[in-house]
């Protein structure tokens, strides 16, 4: 059996995907050969049958085939129904590097405690609300998680954490969290993406904002809510969960400065503008899908109570 075409882990990290995450390295490539047949046996699926990105699948759901093979499943089915929300159809477009411009999500460069969760720090609401809205912001987002769960080995097996800065958010960028966009991120992160999210912190958290918050919050699944964590103007409370060494030199750490992490993260998406404009060759055929259709109104209809989605 040809040898997988990946990354080897650091030790510590091959350590952790084998204890916490379930791989065996001597059977990786029977387990991604398992993955592949079953796509191409799919008459609908499409997929870009990449042993990294692959691989990415697999860890982010312990290496559980039928999980896998659901998330895999799910991520081209609604990346070829929303194109506009989950992926970028032209990413030769102006406005694309522009959105990246506004850090509105970040990996920091040292991991939680050196070797654990990868961080990313969101700015919220630090474009302008009259140019753009969160669909806008949310594709560049859903391309970047794309190249995180093929390139990011700290984020497929430790997961990742996010700290998000809402001091910048008005009522005008609220406007457009509708409940129909807010359940397209959640589907998309419960259903399609493969990396673990351990917990969101939100900062300088506006008191004025608590009512629209609790009215988005029961949208989210139960394991979920219980991940949240609320912190006002003094940080303290989030130190307890991230010691602010770990946050960017502008909040008093020392995790790069909010401009080196945004300038990094314009030249890694770049740098990838191959891949991305190939990604468009990877969409599904639903004429050609066996068995019952998704329900995209159950799923996404704003009428009426939304379904509860698990978490894991």
């Amino acid at each position: 059996m040809a040898t997988p075409n990946i990354r080897p882990l650091t030790d510590h990290l091959q350590k952790v995907a084998i204890k916490e995450l379930n791989e065996r390295p001597e059977r990786l490539a029977e387990d991604l050969k398992a993955l592949k047949t079953w796509a191409e046996k799919e008459p609908h699926l499409n997929p870009r049958l990449d042993d990294q990105l692959l691989v990415g699948f697999l860890r982010g759901c312990k290496f559980s085939l039928e999980k896998a093979k659901s998330k895999l499943d799910w991520f081209y089915t609604l990346k070829t129904k929303y194109p506009d929300f989950y992926t970028i159809p032209n990413v030769d477009d102006p406005s694309v590097l522009e959105r990246l411009s506004y850090g509105s999500g970040c990996l920091l460069p040292t991991p939680l405690n050196e070797n654990g969760p990868r961080i990313m720090f969101v700015r919220a609401g630090n474009y302008p609300a009259d140019k753009y809205t969160l669909k806008d912001i949310m594709a560049v987002s859903h391309a970047q998680q794309e190249l995180w769960i093929r390139e990011d080995d700290y984020a497929t097996v430790n997961g990742f954490i996010d700290i998000l800065d809402v001091s910048r958010l008005t009522t005008a960028h609220f406007a457009s969290h509708t409940p129909n966009v807010i359940k397209k991120m959640l589907v998309f992160a419960e259903k399609a993406i493969p990396l673990r999210q351990r917990a969101t912190h939100f900062i300088n958290f506006p008191p004025s904002f608590y009512t629209i918050f609790n009215m988005l919050k029961p949208l989210m699944p139960a394991k979920q809510q219980e991940r949240l964590y609320v912190h006002d103007n003094n940080l303290e409370s989030l130190y307890t969960h991230v010691p602010q060494k770990y946050l960017p030199k502008e909040y008093g750490g020392e995790n790069g400065s909010l401009e080196e992490i945004t300038q990094i993260s314009k030249q890694f998406f770049l740098d990838r503008r191959d891949y991305l404009h190939e990604d468009l060759k990877y969409r599904n055929n639903e004429s050609l899908r066996k068995g019952k259709q998704p329900d995209y109104e159950g799923i996404f209809g704003v009428e009426g109570s939304f379904r509860k989605l698990d978490v894991d």
